[in-house]
């Protein structure tokens, strides 16, 4: 006789910000299908309800920027639930900035808004209710970019790079109430944020392939996997570190190869 095995966040309650499109809906629907009860929370009013409707979550409209809707998406749960075990501060924003000198100063205040004041935000209003659940796990979406520097887009890469220092930080100050705290840095993601308009992934898809050393580019389901076990109990003794998904990306170095002219490909 053959028994169904238990979803891995069976019982759990998940909080997704950005939860509409890319990560967040790849997220979303994979949790929802490991058991979890999944609260979609996103400016998109229109993709956002369609979305929830499919997987059996729901959906709140929020602004991550908003202290008012950050505290309203997390009492939204609360109350349809009881609890919140997860939460995934997933939201973000990666604009064309141009260089440092000429990137717009609103284009800066936007990227820092949402990017770590959003982040924070789900931290500062978010850790009350996983103490009341009696600990819980805190992911947040960081980049490759917080890590190295990526040319045209130093906001963004500033604004990664305070997402992994902030979680070293609060994972600290946090672990004794068994509250986890850690970040995903993915590499190139041709679903990304929902950014890219649909005519152009298949094509960013091919461009980034070159990029990663396993020979594609990265997709939203790669984020999701990893998330998922964040938000899990294998992942329980785990906390304040960032998890690099990047196909090798940062791994090693192909300049190497190139010096070398070696192809190990052809081994």
């Amino acid at each position: 006789m053959t028994t169904q095995s238990e979803g891995r966040l069976d019982g759990k309650v998940a909080v997704i910000t950005g939860g509409a499109s890319g990560i967040g809906e790849a997220t979303a629907r994979l949790f929802a299908s490991e058991g979890a009860r999944v609260l979609i929370a996103d400016r998109n009013a229109e993709r956002g309800p369609e979305v929830a409707s499919q997987i059996g979550a729901r959906f709140i409209e929020t602004d991550v920027r908003s202290g008012e809707d950050v505290q309203a998406m997390f009492a939204a749960a609360d109350e349809a639930w009881g609890r919140i075990d997860v939460i995934y501060n997933n939201a973000g924003v990666g604009p064309n900035e141009d260089n440092v000198r000429d990137c717009p100063e609103k284009t800066f205040d936007l990227v820092y808004d949402v990017n770590i004041r959003g982040v924070w935000l789900g931290m500062k209003y978010g850790i009350p209710h996983l103490e009341r659940a009696g600990g819980g796990s805190i992911i947040a979406t960081a980049s490759v970019a917080g890590l190295v520097g990526l040319s045209g887009i130093a906001a963004y890469c500033a604004s990664k790079g305070a997402v992994i220092a902030m979680v070293r930080a609060a994972a600290g100050e946090w672990a004794s109430s068994g509250i986890r705290i850690n970040c995903i840095c993915p590499g190139g993601i041709a679903t990304g944020q929902g950014w890219l308009p649909e005519e152009r992934i298949e094509q960013t898809r091919r461009d980034w392939a070159s990029l990663h050393p396993l020979g594609r580019s990265g997709e939203a389901i790669d984020i999701a996997n990893a998330a998922l076990f964040l938000a899990s109990d294998a992942s329980g003794y785990i906390t304040g570190q960032q998890l690099v998904v990047d196909g090798g990306w940062t791994g090693p170095d192909s300049r190497y190869d190139t010096l070398t002219g070696r192809d190990w490909t052809q081994l």
